[in-house]
């Protein structure tokens, strides 16, 4: 899908954020989207995988609410149990490998770092492949290709970064292929970071798609319960977006709240994610 088409999507969620209260009809949002109901129909379906008002109806702010009370309890037990094992967790395929304190310390001294841009269902983002996996995952929101480029090298200063989108491609047809609700493959991830920015991560990972935390609630999960502003630090900085899912961690109010690659990127992920789970709930 291209970024036009993400773009025809991202007007018609902002006119139902400013709007919510009138709850916009199908041919209004068609018409902020340009398009006629027919075409905007398709357009959805196929960025989404499921119609408008399912996707609408996720992103109530009841229904981000009732998704807040629902995953209080499954959060807490599966962190609980995925943090007891010995510094890996696993969820649902995806491994997520921290670097040594030497690694961290050389702050990639010695490493090459590909990177490529490439159009994914929520816009284009740069994709970055460390020897051991995926390292960076960056929406290019308000910001040109050689500004990612630069932010990236930040996080890694002594790393050698070389343009090879063939080499990165792979990765971003998983990925893309995983936005659009297929069964993930095993995937891992190379990050640097602090401990506690890791171990935030790390329960990251434990929140279903489809299920959304507090930041109070993801501070107690990972037994810091008095750490919810550092913890939303460590969210801030998350180098991988969507696979690390810090999109699914919200206000304690059930207000959708900020995020690194704009707040109506971050809606639109919640959104597509609560109604394939409501899709298959119905389902089953």
């Amino acid at each position: 899908m291209s970024g036009s088409d993400y773009s025809r999507v991202e007007r018609a969620i902002r006119y139902l954020e400013a709007h919510a209260q009138e709850q916009p009809s199908l041919p209004e949002l068609a018409r902020q989207a340009g398009l006629s109901e027919y075409h905007f129909q398709r357009l959805f379906r196929r960025w989404a995988g499921v119609s408008p008002k399912d996707f609408l109806q996720c992103l109530t702010l009841s229904r981000a609410k009732a998704l807040l009370a629902a995953s209080t309890s499954l959060m807490d037990t599966s962190l609980e149990l995925g943090l007891s094992g010995p510094g890996r967790l696993h969820d649902l395929f995806l491994g997520l490998e921290a670097m040594t304190p030497g690694e961290f310390k050389r702050a990639g001294e010695g490493l090459t770092l590909q990177w490529g841009v490439h159009a994914t269902p929520f816009g284009e983002a740069l994709f970055a492949l460390a020897p051991r996996g995926l390292c960076g995952l960056s929406f290019l929101e308000g910001a040109s290709r050689a500004e990612a480029v630069a932010d990236f090298q930040e996080r890694w200063p002594a790393a050698r970064l070389v343009e090879d989108s063939r080499r990165t491609e792979p990765l971003a047809d998983e990925v893309v292929a995983r936005m659009r609700g297929a069964v993930p493959r095993p995937l891992s991830l190379m990050v640097r970071g602090s401990p506690f920015q890791v171990k935030v991560w790390q329960g990251l990972l434990a929140i279903p798609e489809g299920r959304v935390a507090s930041y109070q609630g993801l501070a107690r999960a990972i037994g810091e319960p008095n750490a919810s502003r550092a913890v939303g630090t460590a969210l801030s900085q998350n180098p991988i977006g969507y696979l690390i899912p810090c999109h699914r961690v919200i206000r304690a109010t059930g207000a959708v709240g900020e995020y690194r690659w704009g707040a109506l990127r971050k809606q639109a992920l919640l959104g597509v994610e609560g109604a394939r789970a409501l899709a298959r709930k119905r389902a089953s």
